[in-house]
């Protein structure tokens, strides 16, 4: 790099920021020194870089270097602990940014440590609309369902484990501490969703995997749209859980009728800093700190990640090597740009993958989302099955139910056909309703069904919890809404 005018810092890795300094007649390790400043003490401009010398900081303002850290224009507070963030970007455009205290349940049955986590909080919560999954009659564990998937993909797909990586990424920079699994030991054969006897390992489970730990309180924030209150929180209370959704473009090129991000279009990508930047923005708002304070993301905000590739997959190297959230805990949703998951497979840093699906064929999910002209369920279907799977990866089909539309019983059963023979879990969103969109939410009662259809031919599947739907923070809701008045929280 050599012309550092009107250059924002962050975006930029660790040989960026070297060329940077060296360009400018500083040693090597000064870039070291902007990397900690940037990513992990998220700072607001140059000048507070005490690290550096006050004349590199002068070199570096003449040039016209920032940092590049987006603004909060504006908070949105949910009954549920849900924040809406309006994040203002230098060209005067805006995306939107939540954070989930307590996560949405997304993760559940995705085979990482945060999809047990949310897992065992799901089958602990037994207050219905509130839990990850709608309680349905004589449930067979989730394990179990698991099992049967898996032994249809054994049945039917070759062997890849000599293809796929032994197991999730080890993070080496950054040195921070790996989240272990338990020793898996004791067996005891149990009745499948198959209807036979299988060896179900069991391990220390709940007792050992995932503990959450005692420490000591930190003051976290709390804000309203015209006011900003103090509470006390407790960190590590939910820890592992909390989650930051964030956005790729500002609005979306694809065009979900029963979206209300589709009704802005789409008017640019974001930058990989500007991508960054939304995470930096909020766990310097929230007081939290990766990897100390283990945090969940989705790429599940505005936009279409696959259709801003490159500046996706480098936000995501950055935030995984320099903000310190490991990839496992990183989790990325495309509507289906069946090239690009081609390509996401090869990435050496990848979040997990989920696929929104939408729609059991294809006559359904064309008039639902209509890029399926493009790349069809058959393409989809295939490039889902091709993916390379690591240890314990499990893909995430993401199903919106619109009531009358496309949640009726069989609708389900073409779903499991489609998904027959795939590693994967469903994950449910009853429609989050919003002004401009002509569809409906569907009634419990159908949304139990359809779950217990995918379940009883098994394959795993969850209801998502709607969070922040009373504030429009909840999925397909993000559409820059100032005026606050009608969604309700339930």
């Amino acid at each position: 790099m050599t012309d550092s005018s009107k250059v924002a810092l962050l975006g930029l890795d660790r040989a960026e920021l070297t060329s940077l300094v060296e360009s400018l007649g500083e040693p090597a390790y000064r870039g070291q020194q902007l990397r900690d400043a940037i990513y992990r003490q998220r700072v607001e401009a140059v000048e507070e870089i005490s690290t550096l010398s006050q004349s590199l900081r002068g070199k570096l303002t003449e040039k016209g270097v920032s940092v590049g850290l987006p603004r909060i224009a504006q908070r949105f507070v949910s009954q549920d602990g849900t924040v809406r963030y309006l994040v203002a970007l230098a060209d005067g455009q805006s995306v939107e940014t939540v954070w989930m205290p307590e996560g949405d349940g997304g993760e559940a049955g995705d085979g990482s440590e945060a999809g047990e986590l949310a897992e065992r909080f799901a089958e602990s919560d037994s207050s219905g609309t509130s839990g990850a999954r709608a309680p349905i009659e004589k449930q067979e564990p989730i394990e179990a369902l698991k099992r049967c998937a898996t032994q249809k993909l054994t049945d039917q797909t070759p062997d890849r484990k000599q293809e796929q990586e032994p197991g999730w990424r080890q993070e080496q920079e950054a040195g921070w501490r790996q989240e272990q699994k338990p020793e898996r030991g004791q067996e005891e054969k149990q009745k499948s969703g198959c209807g036979q006897e299988q060896i179900r390992d069991r391990g220390q489970q709940d007792s050992d995997r995932g503990q959450q730990h005692d420490s000591d309180q930190r003051q976290g924030q709390r804000y309203g749209s015209d006011q900003r209150q103090s509470q006390r929180r407790v960190q590590g209370q939910n820890q592992g859980r909390s989650t930051i959704c964030i956005s790729s473009q500002v609005g979306c090129a694809v065009d979900c009728q029963f979206c209300l991000t589709a009704l802005l279009g789409v008017k640019r990508n974001l930058s990989s800093g500007e991508i960054v930047g939304q995470v930096c923005a909020v766990l310097k708002d929230q007081q939290v700190s990766p990897p100390e304070d283990r945090i969940n993301l989705v790429f599940m905000g505005m936009g279409e990640p696959f259709l801003n590739y490159e500046n996706f997959v480098k936000a995501a190297r950055l935030l995984v090597e320099e903000v310190g959230i490991a990839e496992r805990r990183m989790t990325v949703s495309t509507a289906g740009i069946v090239p690009r998951i081609h390509d996401f497979g090869a990435e050496k840093i990848r979040p997990k993958l989920a696929i929104s699906l939408n729609a059991s064929n294809d006559a359904l999910r064309t008039r639902l989302m209509p890029l399926n002209k493009k790349w069809n369920l058959e393409m989809l279907m295939a490039a889902a099955k091709e993916y390379p799977l690591r240890t314990r990866e499990w893909i995430t089909f993401e199903y919106v139910l619109l009531g009358g539309v496309n949640d009726g019983p069989e609708n389900a059963r073409e779903v499991v056909e489609l998904l027959r023979g795939m590693r994967c879990k469903v994950n449910l969103i009853a429609l989050n309703p919003g002004p401009g969109i002509e569809f409906a939410t569907p009634d419990r009662g159908r949304v139990v069904e359809f779950q217990k259809i995918l379940r009883e031919s098994g394959v795993p599947a969850y209801v998502r919890r709607p969070r922040g739907r009373d504030i429009y923070a909840a999925c397909g809701q993000l559409k820059r809404t100032v005026e606050i008045a009608t969604a309700p929280a339930q």
